[in-house]
């Protein structure tokens, strides 16, 4: 609810910054990008449909990271595969 609700607060503010003499910009800002939520991290689709994984907040236990295009459903399971691996090299030590 709170993802949905900032996606449309984010978009209405976008669209307020339109420049309608300029065509297709409206096309531009409704296909933008998602942000979502998970696991304490920001997944942050980009255009070309790979996304921006960075945590939301510190301590840093990965660094902001890039998927190869990939749906949303695959970035989850990258990310699930970097903090499990990150976890074995802390127990390690």
């Amino acid at each position: 609810m709170i993802n949905a609700t900032l996606h449309i607060l984010f978009n209405t503010i976008k669209l307020g910054m339109v420049d309608q003499s300029i065509p297709n910009q409206n096309n531009f800002f409704f296909h933008s990008p998602s942000i979502i939520r998970y696991k304490g991290f920001l997944l942050i689709e980009q255009h070309n449909q790979s996304w921006l994984i960075r945590q939301e907040q510190s301590p840093l236990i990965l660094l902001p990271f890039r998927t190869k295009i990939c749906s949303l459903k695959e970035a989850k399971q990258i990310l699930d595969a970097k903090l499990l691996k990150s976890q074995d090299h802390l127990e390690a030590a």
